[in-house]
């Protein structure tokens, strides 16, 4: 039966679980749910169970994950503009040694302070998104 979510489920490996818990939703939720455990192709059951345990364990859950790995990519970035930022500094130093000035040092400041300010504002908004 089409939308039903048979036929395109994964089988269970690992023991049986023998445990039932039980919970109520509105229609607007169980959609959602529904949707979710079809696109991963999983039960509404196993999907609404994965996510209840991973959340038990304080692990990421499926909703989060890209979040996270965003947070984490945008942290790399920034490490890398720092590095930016030390050879920025090491420009400058050489400014004050020779008292001459590198004719990019304002154009590699200006853009440093840009690629520093874009990469905090994202992720300041990805983080907001992470509970």
């Amino acid at each position: 039966m089409e939308g039903d979510g048979q036929g395109r489920r994964r089988r269970r490996r690992g023991p049986k679980r023998r445990r039932v818990v039980q919970f109520s939703l509105d229609d607007g939720e169980y959609a959602e749910l529904e949707e979710a455990a079809a696109r991963d192709g999983l039960s509404r059951g196993a999907y609404a169970a994965n996510v209840a345990l991973a959340a038990a364990r304080g692990e990421v859950g499926p909703q989060m994950a890209p979040l996270r790995e965003a947070l984490r990519e945008l942290m790399r970035a920034s490490e890398q503009v720092r590095k930016i930022g030390v050879n920025l500094n090491q420009t400058v130093a050489a400014l004050h040694s020779t008292g001459e000035e590198p004719p990019t040092l304002h154009l590699y400041a200006a853009a440093c302070m840009r690629f520093v300010a874009r990469l905090d504002e994202a992720a300041h908004a990805v983080l907001k998104k992470i509970p």
